[in-house]
């Protein structure tokens, strides 16, 4: 493992979900981990994905696999397991209903592995703690942090925001911030995209990535891009944010802010037309750009 270099290293759990909409019952294979490895491994990049899930489950480690993800798995009794219920045709409102936990990704499961960027995306509150991000720290890497894991708490068996205490002593060790617009106001009481975002990047994250229902804001410390969805149906709403941060750090390797930002909604564009993680290619991801992007 020392002698391997990935472009991005995904860390949290693998979650069960079963997703409760107006459209029936379905179960689906989620979890940050696994939207965002299966993307980015479709846009040629080398990933590995580090987490906890129950034997039982071993096909979402399976599936990593066979699309070309080193997966570094660590079995646990149960995996973490949600109810997803969309009670309005609104996708952002939704009810997430908490059955089971994994337990926490420790620091020894990263020790080993090395990355570029070390993408971090819990899915409550306890999963990745303090002393993995300062293990990773240690290395030559970046470090991107989803703030979904750590507002989240669980209260009656349901996954609500609250405050969170110790965002200072996080993010100081941030590079990028994924966040969505509710989580932003939740953290700063700023409706405004832009002045959130600003507030969230004096914490310490060079870049703070906002997502939304129509598209990604994207603040540099001196500058905001803005770039919107095109999707011809959403069917998969489940994963978004996941599939943006994947796309806007595996692009950010290469590119500066605004031309990540554009792959990051064009892809994520392309997955919210389907439930379950990014099935499309590369060059269906560059067709949109030309088509919709360029113009």
């Amino acid at each position: 493992m020392k002698d391997k270099m990935y472009d991005i290293a995904f860390v949290g759990n693998y979650t069960k979900d079963t997703i409760v909409s107006k459209a029936g019952k379905r179960n689906v294979d989620g979890g940050a981990v696994n939207y965002g490895a299966h993307l980015a491994v479709r846009l040629g990049l080398k990933v590995a994905v580090i987490t906890r899930l129950a034997k039982e489950d071993a096909r979402m480690v399976e599936n990593l696999e066979k699309a070309g993800v080193d997966v570094y798995p660590y079995y646990t009794p149960e995996s973490t397991t949600f109810i997803l219920e969309y009670p309005t045709d609104n996708v952002d409102h939704r009810i997430i209903h908490y059955k089971a936990s994994a337990g926490s990704i420790t620091p020894d499961q990263v020790k080993e592995i090395n990355a570029k960027v070390f993408s971090i995306g819990p899915s409550i509150r306890g999963e990745v703690p303090l002393e993995v991000i300062k293990e990773l720290k240690k290395k030559p890497a970046k470090v991107s942090l989803d703030v979904q894991g750590y507002i989240r708490v669980i209260e009656d068996n349901i996954l609500v925001n609250r405050e969170w205490p110790e965002i200072g002593e996080y993010l100081s060790l941030v590079d990028y911030l994924k966040t969505d617009a509710v989580e932003a106001e939740s953290l700063t009481g700023e409706q405004d995209r832009r002045k959130a975002a600003a507030i969230l990047a004096g914490y310490g994250p060079k870049e703070v990535v906002l997502t939304h229902r129509d598209g990604i804001q994207v603040y540099d410390g001196e500058n905001y891009y803005d770039q919107k969805f095109h999707y011809q149906k959403l069917v998969g709403r489940s994963g978004r944010g996941d599939s943006v941060i994947a796309t806007y750090i595996g692009t950010r390797l290469k590119y500066p802010p605004a031309e990540a930002l554009i792959w990051a909604a064009a892809a994520t564009s392309l997955k919210l037309e389907a439930e379950g993680p990014f099935k499309r290619t590369k060059e269906e991801v560059e067709a949109l750009i030309n088509e919709k992007y360029r113009t």
